[in-house]
């Protein structure tokens, strides 16, 4: 009875601990795209929602939007922020993305494609917590660098 009890205490405090962590983390919530303060790289889709949520003690990403050519995109990424790569499914781009937090308001991510490094992104949260900046810098299928600035208000 003992051993139950002290199990099932433990499972709880865990539960607690992955709970009070994501609600510490000023990602976690829905993100929607302010068009009329991005710039986004000509070629290039976007993003339109962005949504962060406590997955256990993962974080899971869901991103809807429009591809280059206007088709929806709809892609889920499940991980830590630990800089080790998680598949993502849904990204005709990415199939490996990698968070590494740098601070409490600042995120690095990784995206690779069979291997390879396709574009780094650095995702910076407002003081106020009420927006955010994504910057992403990839590399076209011709080999060109692009970057592209979009920003996020909270919902």
């Amino acid at each position: 009875m003992k051993t139950r009890t002290v199990v099932l205490a433990l499972a709880a405090l865990l539960v607690a601990v992955a709970v009070c962590v994501a609600a510490d983390d000023v990602n976690m919530g829905t993100w929607k795209l302010d068009e009329a303060k991005s710039k986004i790289a000509a070629g290039s889709g976007k993003n339109d929602t962005v949504v962060y949520a406590a997955d256990g003690d993962n974080v899971k990403v869901t991103v809807d939007g429009v591809d280059a050519k206007g088709n929806p995109t709809h892609s889920e990424w499940v991980g830590k922020y630990d800089g080790k790569d998680y598949p993502v499914t849904g990204d005709a781009d990415a199939d490996m993305r990698s968070y590494r937090r740098v601070n409490d308001r600042t995120l690095r991510i990784t995206q690779k494609k069979d291997g390879k490094v396709i574009s780094t992104i650095r995702i910076v949260v407002a003081a106020d917590g009420k927006s955010r900046t994504v910057t992403n810098t990839a590399t076209d299928a011709n080999g060109k660098k692009t970057t592209s600035t979009s920003v996020y208000d909270k919902q």
